[in-house]
């Protein structure tokens, strides 16, 4: 698996604790978890200020950090706070630093990639990044609001080029402008992509391929302390489960996929950063998705 995407350094407020300065950015959530289900290698940028300590963090979780490019300068930051009333996070600062002109690079041991995960990224560089993959089986994106109200136009040229989109609840309606997920979810599949993923916080996830939708619930918490970088922690249980079955040919691996993303994500919220996925092992994923299977059966 590859994943190309941010790299950062997250100040989170929420009504339980604050933390400063943890490790973030959407390729590092995504990377603990689909390292879970296999190989991951890593394309990011870091400054002078990234710790060598979370360099080692990503490596001991066995994922391929030959990828990360360090540049003069500070690494991106993001400051946010949540009040758990609203489903989403309110940004208070951000700081791109050296993530603000970089332009990612493949090296050539990752060219063969075969499953491949763009991360919030602007969709540009998302497509000039697709172009750098030899003949990947699965490539999935995810996206966020700034890129459908700013680039609209470019993202929908790279959603016409992969293979899975996720996006969250908000998102989706945004990008088509209506009340109705299922209604987007034409719109997007419509495009190209043969699997949608809308991504519905604490309400669980919903799957859309041409053949139909399936809908699962979130994995049962008592409590939420940081939903920081849960969506990115989805993506890498989901596109981990994939890449760990060598593709999608059967349905079934596809609901199967929803459920071990919703699972990672549940795990990742838990704690504050990358800290509760990063305490878990592929034994306690199984174990909590045999509950979630339990949960949901008929």
């Amino acid at each position: 698996m590859l994943v190309v995407g941010s790299l950062a350094y997250d100040d989170v407020r929420t009504p339980f604790a604050s933390r400063e300065g943890v490790l973030g950015g959407a390729a590092s959530y995504f990377a603990m978890a689909a390292a879970l289900y296999g190989s991951v290698r890593l394309v990011g940028v870091v400054g002078e200020d990234f710790r060598e300590d979370d360099i080692r963090r990503l490596r001991r979780r066995g994922v391929d950090v030959r990828g990360i490019e360090r540049r003069p300068g500070k690494s991106f930051r993001w400051t946010g706070t949540y009040d758990f009333v609203s489903d989403t996070a309110e940004t208070i600062n951000t700081e791109l630093g050296v993530f603000g002109d970089w332009r990612p690079h493949i090296p050539e041991a990752y060219a063969d990639s075969e499953f491949v995960f763009l991360a919030n990224i602007h969709p540009e560089i998302q497509l000039a990044t697709l172009e750098q993959i030899r003949r990947p089986k699965v490539v999935a994106l995810d996206t966020m609001n700034y890129w459908i109200d700013h680039n609209r136009d470019d993202l929908i040229r790279v959603m016409r080029k992969v293979d899975v989109v996720t996006i969250n609840e908000g998102e989706a309606r945004q990008l088509y402008q209506t009340f109705k997920i299922i209604k987007a979810a034409r719109e997007i599949l419509s495009l190209g992509p043969r699997v949608l993923v809308v991504k519905r916080g604490e309400d669980g996830a919903a799957l859309f391929t041409k053949e139909g939708s399936f809908w699962a619930p979130a994995y049962p918490l008592e409590d939420t302390i940081d939903p920081t970088g849960a969506g990115d922690t989805f993506a890498g249980g989901f596109l981990g489960y994939i890449a760990e079955c060598g593709g999608y040919d059967d349905p079934g691996v596809l609901r199967r996929a929803v459920l071990h993303g919703t699972v990672c994500a549940s795990f990742s919220v838990e704690r504050f950063s990358v800290d509760g996925i990063l305490a878990v092992d592929r034994g306690a994923v199984d174990a909590r998705y045999r509950a979630l299977e339990e949960l949901i059966r008929v």
